[in-house]
């Protein structure tokens, strides 16, 4: 599943300008998160034109233009907008022609006008794109910032996942997601989780019912996103089954091909859960940090059978 990303969005997020308003912009989606300058269009040079992409016009670009003359000049921006990009940008309050906007008008392709920099921009948009336009998922769980730890708690319905997100909530740590998490792939390392829209900032309590973590604890008690770097399965308390007491051997689950750190956790009555998902986030910052307790304790038991062997 991916978001539908439009240059509307696009306009309403870094506030640009449109110089062609007979355009619909909620109309034109955007499909690629990379983000073209093109300079070498300008000159004339049209091979291997990534025209699927947003366009960025910066000074060097527009100072390169008012060099030509002016029939040269609006040949070359009649080339650029017969290919069908989804916008055009201009930055630093740069203004197109006359000629370049009715060209765009033609071909019905936006232009925009900002007084951002241009590499600002460009980064900006690149990293926001590749976070909208990722592959992305939606699985039943409650995804936790603790102690800068994304832990998605996962489990069955009635296993206690949003009452122990609440009691982490309380204990100061925030909320991202209950319920339902949307998790997207921004890179082969890096999976980032976030709220559907409709309930962001809710948990739900069984006998309770909804309630409003941002009015009821304050702003600082939820977060928009938050990568994913470990996964808390909560289960019921099975006698015949061995659970892991060392943690030796890492653990994984898979999300769109990326592998995250994965936990087993029995829920029995008496047990502190928001303690323990406290606990296993610390431990996996020190593991990811280069530092694993239960291979040391391990070293500790060899070099002392070491020494009672001398």
């Amino acid at each position: 599943m991916q978001q539908r990303v439009t240059v509307q969005d696009i306009q309403n997020k870094w506030s640009l300008v449109n110089l062609t308003p007979e355009i619909d912009l909620a109309q034109i989606e955007i499909r690629h998160a990379e983000v073209n300058r093109p300079a070498l269009q300008l000159a004339g040079f049209f091979d291997h034109f990534d025209h699927e992409r947003i366009q960025l016009v910066g000074n060097v670009e527009y100072r390169y233009m008012m060099t030509l003359d002016e029939s040269l000049r609006d040949e070359r921006y009649e080339q650029l907008f017969s290919y069908p990009f989804p916008c055009l940008i201009f930055c630093r309050n740069l203004h197109p022609t006359k000629r370049a906007i009715a060209a765009a008008l033609k071909r019905q392709v936006p232009i925009l006008m900002t007084d951002r920099v241009t590499t600002d921009l460009m980064a900006e948009l690149i990293r926001w794109l590749k976070v909208e336009l990722a592959p992305m998922i939606r699985i039943h769980g409650v995804l936790i910032d603790v102690f800068g730890e994304g832990v998605l708690i996962t489990g069955e319905s009635g296993i206690g996942k949003s009452e122990t997100a609440l009691e982490l909530i309380k204990r100061g740590h925030r909320l991202i997601a209950d319920d339902a998490v949307d998790i997207r792939k921004v890179s082969d390392d890096t999976l980032v989780g976030s709220a559907p829209s409709m309930i962001k900032h809710f948990i739900e309590l069984r006998g309770i019912g909804i309630i409003d973590v941002k009015n009821l604890f304050g702003v600082g008690s939820v977060k928009d996103t938050q990568s994913i770097n470990m996964v808390i399965k909560l289960e019921d308390w099975d006698r015949n089954k061995e659970y892991d007491r060392l943690g030796m051997e890492e653990r994984f689950t898979e999300y769109l091909g990326n592998r995250v750190t994965c936990y087993e956790l029995p829920v029995r009555p008496g047990r502190n859960l928001a303690i323990i998902v406290e606990a296993a986030a610390m431990n996996n910052r020190q593991k990811r940090s280069g530092y694993n307790a239960a291979q040391a304790l391990y070293d500790r038991f060899q070099n002392n059978l070491g020494k009672g062997k001398k």
